[in-house]
């Protein structure tokens, strides 16, 4: 793999959220999002420890997690 492969899962991490913005079932939204979030947070974390990567996709995780698994 590249020296630079951290910016290939941002790039991967961008595409999932786009792709969340596009599904209608809340379920597959939230899983979708979750996984461009925690890539986001891998990404931040591989480039230099980018905070303001880091940090809001870390709670955006945080939060599909528990909307996952809370009972309705």
């Amino acid at each position: 793999m590249s020296e630079n492969w951290s910016e290939y899962v941002g790039y991967l991490a961008s595409i999932f959220v786009i792709l969340s913005f596009m599904l209608k079932d809340l379920k597959k939204i939230r899983i979708v999002n979750l996984v461009g979030c925690i890539a986001f947070v891998v990404y931040g974390v591989f480039s230099g420890m980018l905070w303001p990567v880091i940090i809001p996709n870390a709670i955006l995780s945080v939060i599909q997690v528990y909307h996952l698994i809370k009972k309705d």
